[in-house]
């Protein structure tokens, strides 16, 4: 049986996420680990920027909203992505739409918990066609403009505790909107700001791609899922995949036979999986460095860390695994980053890496401060370490 060494997983990692050998332009990072996340919305563009050298916000803009050749989407774990518009129909065959009837069921209880309608269904078979159609008339459109064309949009759902204590209200406008994405019926289009806004109009998926969905079979499309995350986070465990798609364990070990999956020994981190035509060595990379950003692909990419981030993840993650900034070297998570109030990036590194390796690490810094021009940020999510840092 082959085995692979922690080492071979860190050099695999560097080229193949595009830390050690940049990307020539966004979609080819996106690609290179099969999507972003887009959470939050900087996300996307600190992956982008951390990948191919010279990025402009512009760069990743133009092919989000004018070329549409990347598109915002849910997919795996109800996580939003962004996603190359060829893998779109195969992200929804064999996510998505399960997603949608899981979230549909659950909004319905909402509706009626909140005491907005006795039936959540019947609410929603009312209310969704409606939206749908306004914004097919607008073609994109934000949700403050819809209610006034849907006014069960502004109903309010009302959460109380246990005591029946009122302890806050939603809009159902912004969970209905979501609900029609979770459906594939719309996507989430361009910011109502700048880059880092979150705030998103919303159009109609097929006349935002031009062409209705693709249907893919979900065996087949689980399968091509399962094929590009084995290429570039491969070799990993049946357990980190069937974390990162969310999917039943019926669902992975299908996709993985249909893939023919091979066994390898991956030493002290038990056995793992890699794809049949992806089984030889890849190059030692150059020494590198990179600063990730929230929720970045690459530190979301496996359930079992160990060989890449050690004893970290309880400062580096929040309560719910959502990664916070994080400093890499060589293929290791080495520390921390954040920015702070007057816009300084700063880092803390949990070992000793060395003086050239710090000195990268505070260049790095400098020309992602240099790069923000000004602009702040802070991590939608963000992890015990990240809140001390920024202080």
């Amino acid at each position: 049986m082959l085995k692979i060494s922690r080492d071979q997983r860190r050099a695999r990692l560097a080229l193949r996420h595009r830390l050690a050998s940049p990307a020539p332009d966004p979609t080819q990072a996106v690609n290179s680990l099969v999507a972003l996340h887009s959470s939050d919305p900087v996300t996307v563009y600190l992956s982008v920027w951390a990948r191919v050298p010279g990025f402009e916000v512009t760069d990743l803009e133009r092919l989000l909203y004018e070329e549409r050749s990347l598109v915002r989407h849910w997919a795996m774990r109800r996580t939003l992505w962004v996603v190359d518009r060829t893998l779109l129909p195969h992200l929804i065959s064999s996510s998505t739409r399960s997603i949608g009837e899981k979230e549909r069921r659950r909004t319905a209880k909402l509706i009626e918990a909140g005491g907005v309608a006795n039936s959540g269904e019947a609410w929603m078979r009312e209310a969704l066609p409606r939206t749908l159609d306004a914004i097919r008339r607008h073609g994109e459109v934000f949700t403050r403009h819809l209610t006034r064309e849907v006014p069960e949009l502004s109903d309010k759902i009302i959460f109380t505790n246990q005591a029946g204590r009122v302890m806050g209200t939603t809009g159902l406008g912004s969970r209905a909107l979501v609900q029609l994405g979770m459906e594939s019926k719309v996507v989430r289009a361009r910011p109502a700001g700048s880059w880092v806004s979150g705030q998103y109009s919303w159009a109609e998926i097929e006349s935002w791609l031009g062409h209705p969905v693709e249907e893919i079979p979900v065996e087949e499309a689980s399968a091509r899922v399962v094929a590009e995350w084995l290429r570039a986070f491969g070799p990993g465990t049946e357990a980190d995949l069937k974390w990162w798609t969310g999917w039943t364990l019926r669902q992975v070990r299908r996709a993985l036979a249909d893939v023919g999956a091979v066994e390898v020994d991956l030493g002290d981190d038990g056995m793992g999986l890699a794809h049949p035509e992806d089984l030889d060595d890849d190059a030692e990379p150059e020494p590198w460095v990179a600063l990730l950003p929230s929720l970045d692909s690459t530190t979301m990419g496996w359930k079992e860390r160990d060989w890449y981030i050690g004893d970290h993840h309880l400062t580096l993650f929040d309560r719910n695994g959502n990664a916070g900034p994080t400093v890499w070297a060589d293929g290791r998570v080495v520390g921390g980053w954040a920015q702070r109030k007057d816009g300084e990036i700063v880092f803390e590194l949990f070992e000793d890496v060395g003086r050239e390796t710090g000195a990268a690490i505070e260049a790095r810094c400098q020309e992602l401060a240099a790069w923000l021009g000004g602009v702040t940020i802070t991590p939608r999510f963000r992890s015990p370490h990240d809140k001390a840092l920024a202080l």
